[in-house]
């Protein structure tokens, strides 16, 4: 289902445009100029309306976070969200996951988190998932060796899927679980608006960690 238009978008917009990333000539996102400071930068793609990531600012303030968010009107929201909880290390990007490899230069990220992305359940939609082997591709040139990428769906199917395609991109797999909240991981997880919506309705969240060698 899509959005309605927000209501003032224009003057909402531009009252946390300051949040938006900044990006060099050839497109990709000025790290230096955006931050004021080179930190470990951490990425999530898909942000929604930002509980993660201002959550994940205000318990890391020595790292550096780009959400990513295709959806100007969800953008926004997460935008004024960042801005109300007064975080300081969050910048946003409207874009598509499928030009993270030229937003962000080679072996530059250190983490990368992929919550609750759709799962396009279609196989004919196999290539659109964050998953999938093309995708995977893209962010094995972007994060750095031993960074890690945080993967959490509702769905099973999507995430059988996914074990096996992180398998055969030759990522290592670790702290798979498939019930997050009841697992020891649980404690220190951090609630995506999908992720609570999904959990009341009785869902269990599924987790792993993918690091590339």
């Amino acid at each position: 289902m899509r959005m309605r238009p927000k209501k003032n978008r224009e003057e909402r917009m531009k009252k946390v445009s300051g949040l938006l990333a900044k990006t060099n000539r050839d497109g990709s996102v000025d790290i230096m100029s955006t931050f004021n400071t080179i930190k470990p930068l951490f990425l999530e793609i898909g942000c929604g309306k930002g509980a993660f990531a201002t959550e994940l600012s205000r318990r890391n303030p020595d790292i550096s976070i780009i959400a990513v968010e295709r959806v100007p009107d969800v953008l926004m929201m997460a935008m004024e969200k960042s801005e109300r909880e007064g975080c300081k290390n969050i910048a946003f990007f409207c874009e598509n996951a499928d030009k993270i490899d030229i937003l962000f230069k080679e072996k530059s990220v250190c983490g990368l988190y992929l919550n609750f992305s759709d799962p396009w359940p279609r196989k004919k939609h196999a290539k659109r998932r964050l998953t999938s082997p093309l995708f995977l591709e893209k962010y094995k040139r972007i994060l750095k060796n031993d960074a890690k990428i945080f993967f959490k769906t509702d769905n099973t199917d999507f995430f059988e899927y996914s074990l096996q395609t992180f398998k055969k991109s030759g990522f290592r797999l670790n702290n798979v679980c498939y019930d997050l909240h009841s697992s020891p991981f649980g404690e220190t997880n951090i609630e995506t608006e999908f992720e609570t919506n999904f959990s009341a309705q009785g869902y269990k969240i599924k987790y792993l960690e993918a690091i590339i060698d």
